[in-house]
């Protein structure tokens, strides 16, 4: 018997790895002879560079870069063992998290750090960018991370326009810059991959602005400037012939403070669904040939997690190959929407547990209960 074990983080408590771990632990107790794949995933967000690594795919890299203050903070990213593909989350560099609650105003903070990250990756060699954008503490548009990257392989030394950043070249967006550009050869990463799953507009009443500053910091009026900014900044780069109107209303431009955006008109970046992209790319499909068995889950399920979430992601995949899908969570929450999509088999793993949410979430506990539940389910299977 073939078992995927196909595990997002469990937030607070187990690492995507940790739980896939847990459950083979569980999986093997009781069926030793099955042969276990673990595939621990993300959806973009947070955990995606962890993901890679743990897949075996990549190894982690750290650089000093500028966080979202203008502070120096230590950036992880991965590298695969090839050196062609570099994994990265904007949030290493720029999230919100990094942010005191007290300092956080996205009239302030810059995306400038993921540039000097993505500028680490390319004079590494690297080609391939696969890039998480979710977290962000920012509303720049990207103007900082193109700021960092001017004068590198993707953007060129041309006439900057008022305060932005200078434009790119589109006829050498994948090209190496000559020597006289940056001093010394440069190689190109011709690809951008970007993990998104946030449908929104640059700028307007569902741009990035008004949806998203608030939780960053902003206060009203600041949310209003921001917008103007926004506004701003798309004219400027139309005006430039870096983008058409129609970019500014693209899904996903509103993604990570406008950040969608500039990967897209500037860069060049591909906006794909988060968990698409990673199991693109840890080539999910041939994992699940000759499975009988997914097992997928998170830590907490319910209506959101039909809208791209990792055990949807995973769902529509395995339902493809015939393959039934288990999804195993720590609360299950909007049982006939989980149901209506098609799983399986829902399973809370703390069914029967009274212990406090607190005791719950703790490691080793999250960890037994994940253990015990696929005990049971193999147990039913066998």
């Amino acid at each position: 018997m073939k078992i995927i074990l196909a595990f997002d983080s469990f937030k607070g408590s187990l690492s995507a790895a940790d739980a896939c771990a847990a459950a083979a632990e569980g999986v093997l107790s009781v069926c030793p002879d099955a042969e276990v794949v673990s595939v621990p995933l993300s959806d973009g967000g947070e955990g995606l560079v962890e993901c890679f690594v743990a897949m075996g795919k990549a190894s982690p890299v750290s650089v000093r870069v500028h966080g979202p203050l203008m502070e120096e903070v230590e950036a992880e990213y991965a590298i695969s063992h090839d050196g062609e593909t570099a994994y990265m989350e904007m949030a290493s560099a720029c999230g919100l998290t990094l942010v005191p609650v007290e300092k956080r105003n996205p009239m302030e903070t810059t995306t400038r750090g993921l540039g000097e990250m993505m500028a680490d990756a390319m004079e590494r060699g690297v080609r391939h960018i696969v890039l998480g954008i979710g977290g962000s503490a920012t509303c720049d548009a990207g103007m900082g991370m193109l700021e960092a990257l001017r004068g590198h392989s993707w953007l060129t030394d041309e006439a900057p326009k008022k305060a932005l950043p200078q434009p790119l070249d589109r006829r050498r967006r994948c090209r190496s810059t000559d020597v006289d550009d940056v001093g010394q050869p440069m190689s190109t990463t011709s690809v951008l991959t970007v993990a998104c799953d946030v449908n929104n507009p640059l700028f307007g009443e569902s741009g990035a602005a008004y949806v998203f500053a608030p939780q960053k910091g902003a206060t009203p009026e600041q949310v209003e400037m921001l917008d103007r900014r926004l506004r701003a900044f798309a004219m400027a780069t139309e005006e430039m012939g870096i983008a058409t109107r129609e970019d500014a209303f693209r899904p996903g431009t509103g993604a990570a403070g406008g950040l969608g955006y500039a990967l897209l008109t500037y860069l060049g970046a591909e906006l794909k669904s988060g968990i698409d992209v990673v199991l693109d790319a840890c080539r999910f499909d041939e994992v699940l040939q000759g499975a009988d068995v997914v097992i997928t889950g998170e830590g907490c399920s319910d209506e959101q997690t039909t809208h791209g979430k990792v055990p949807f992601g995973v769902l529509k995949r395995a339902k493809k190959e015939g393959v039934k899908t288990f999804l195993m969570s720590g609360q299950i929450k909007d049982e006939a929407a989980l149901r209506t999509c098609g799983f399986d088999r829902l399973c809370c793993i703390n069914e029967g547990d009274d212990r406090p949410v607190s005791t719950l979430m703790q490691p080793a506990v999250a960890a037994e209960n994940i253990k015990k539940t696929c005990q049971h389910l193999m147990e039913e299977l066998r």
